[in-house]
């Protein structure tokens, strides 16, 4: 057996890292690997149906790691095809599709909680009931795929653990995807025309810790409002905002560069009005 799904696994790398690399949207790319690892299934399901196991521990070895392994990606896959295919238009639409998402693996995960402890924590004291053949329990044996519910190549939790596998790919998908598509919102909504900032960090600093206190940009984290302000003024700030902040509180002047700004604003008004009078005079 081993032999086999060596050969198996390796002709499977080969096929998914050509289609990986090639030039083709997530739609096809996943439709693709479904119909490689798909073929991939049917034929360990044939190689299975004439083979027979050494002993128990082979069995519960195959339905608990190799099986899982091989086709985890199955499922993933063909999740990503259905995800990508049913993902809405519009800004918020999408973002509170792609958390919906995220929201039900966690669901998933929390709802077969004792399963997923047991199988992380690497207990086997239930090995032969969840990975032996003819032990069937219809509520844990009905979650798989229908077209899997063959007693002769399936067990309790082979395909619960290669859904726990596959959520965890699909977590990082789907983060990744949220962050790409947070990130390019914030990008289209800078402006065109960025300006340099010809002040100091601390000052600017200064006037962000300002701007967040007063919550002039709405209830956004300091963080974001750091990275975006960074941005459309070219500069770079300290990463360390509380140590900053710790340094202003004890200086002999906390707020010098904000006081400036209203000292500058108020001598440009005193100034115009003292011109409206001279004027008026004249």
């Amino acid at each position: 057996m081993k032999s086999f799904v060596y050969n198996l696994e390796k002709d499977i790398e080969k096929k998914l890292k050509k289609i990986e690399s090639a030039d083709l949207n997530i739609l096809k790319k996943s439709l693709e690997a479904s119909l490689v690892l798909g073929d991939a299934f049917q034929k360990m399901k044939e190689f299975i149906s004439t083979y027979t196991f050494r002993d128990e521990v082979e069995e519960i070895e195959f339905f608990k790691v190799i099986k899982p392994r091989l086709f985890y990606r199955l499922i993933y896959y063909r999740k990503i095809y259905n995800i990508e295919m049913n993902r809405p238009v519009g800004v918020e639409s999408q973002r509170a599709y792609l958390i919906d998402e995220i929201k039900a693996i966690n669901r998933y995960n929390a709802k077969r909680s004792d399963f997923v402890r047991y199988y992380r924590s690497g207990l086997t004291h239930m090995d032969s009931m969840y990975y032996l053949r003819g032990s069937i329990d219809t509520a844990l044996y009905l979650e798989s795929f229908h077209h899997e519910r063959d007693p002769s190549f399936s067990t309790n939790c082979d395909f619960k653990v290669a859904r726990i596998l596959a959520n965890e790919l699909l977590i990082q998908y789907l983060t990744k995807e949220l962050e790409v598509f947070e990130q390019r919102q914030v990008e289209q909504s800078l402006p065109r025309v960025r300006l340099t900032w010809n002040g100091t960090k601390t000052e600017l600093v200064e006037q962000i810790f300002a701007w967040d206190s007063r919550k002039v940009f709405g209830n956004i984290p300091l963080t974001r409002l750091a990275e975006y302000i960074q941005t459309v003024f070219n500069i770079e700030l300290d990463k360390n905002f509380s140590r900053t902040f710790g340094d202003m509180r004890i200086r002999n002047r906390q707020t010098p560069f904000l006081d400036s700004l209203k000292e500058a604003l108020l001598k440009r008004m005193n100034r115009l009005n003292h011109n409206r009078g001279k004027n008026k005079n004249e």
